[in-house]
């Protein structure tokens, strides 16, 4: 177990991270700090919690491995604030979807003082907020765990002992291949999601009350946060870019086979779909 965990900027994600800490065992002893005086309050006596902090430099003291779960803008200037105040070979790791330039600027904070490791957890939800957070999140999916070349291969094991031992299968890819990756299958469902309610609601609003699974199931996360969405899009532009302009070919070869009533180019690329489709990994 370790002596102490802290967590700092706990939403969904780090309730969730505290909760199964808790829950499996991992820690002795779990310290959180949130940036509004009303939520540390509110989580003072959480069974999942045992110290509440005013600062993060005081949450960060004595704690051998902190979590960030702050929006992805709020990490690099997180880790500079609690550099000078973790102790000599600490851990820092994160939840940030994104994690090319938090991965070099939060290494480069730390310097030789603590180690950063970056980390995304492939789970979360439309909700937002500590008070939906569950044990069980990452309970079967993916983490991915984002060191540098040189990154001390010691940091790298214990950051993936502590999500392997969260439930989470990990795997270690490196900063810019993490942003590709997640820039396919997350980033741009979230704009697709997002893109057909915002052209849906410029038609008869009556058609809301039409709807059936097929569209509910498609646009789920179109009920995520806008402005924490915004930071994501915002700090992985280029790689988002380049994931719409690919499936805005791919959309425009199904238009075409349609205007020329070529159906089977459109039976083969709605085979090719439903063949993905079937290809994903079951959540447990």
């Amino acid at each position: 177990m370790l002596p102490q965990l802290t967590i700092l900027a706990p939403g969904l994600l780090g309730a969730s991270v505290a909760r199964a800490v808790r829950a499996r065992h991992v820690a002795q002893r779990i310290v959180i700090w949130s940036r509004r005086a009303e939520t540390r309050l509110a989580l003072t006596g959480q069974p999942w919690c045992d110290a509440v902090a005013d600062t993060p430099e005081a949450a960060v003291t004595g704690s051998s491995l902190v979590v960030i779960a702050s929006p992805v803008d709020h990490i690099v200037p997180l880790i500079r604030q609690i550099a000078s105040h973790l102790p000599t070979g600490a851990i820092v790791t994160d939840v940030g979807s994104v994690k090319e330039e938090i991965t070099r600027l939060g290494t480069a904070a730390l310097g030789a003082h603590a180690h950063f490791v970056g980390a995304h957890p492939m789970a979360g939800s439309e909700k937002t907020g500590w008070e939906h957070g569950t044990a069980e999140l990452f309970q079967g999916r993916t983490c991915f765990v984002t060191p540098l070349t040189n990154t001390a291969p010691a940091a790298t094991a214990s950051v993936l002992k502590f999500w392997g031992d969260l439930g989470a299968n990990t795997t270690v890819v490196e900063p810019a291949r993490h942003d590709e990756i997640v820039a396919h299958i997350s980033h741009l469902p979230q704009v697709l999601a997002s893109t057909l309610c915002a052209f849906l609601a410029q038609r008869d609003p009556a058609w809301c009350d039409f709807a059936g699974g097929g569209l509910r199931d498609t646009t789920r996360i179109a009920g995520s946060d806008p402005q924490l969405w915004r930071t994501i899009l915002e700090q992985n532009r280029t790689e988002v870019l380049g994931a719409i302009q690919h499936y805005q070919a791919e959309l425009n070869r199904f238009e075409k086979a349609l205007v020329a009533e070529d159906y089977s180019a459109l039976v083969e690329q709605l085979q090719r779909g439903q063949d993905y489709r079937r290809a994903l990994r079951p959540i447990s």
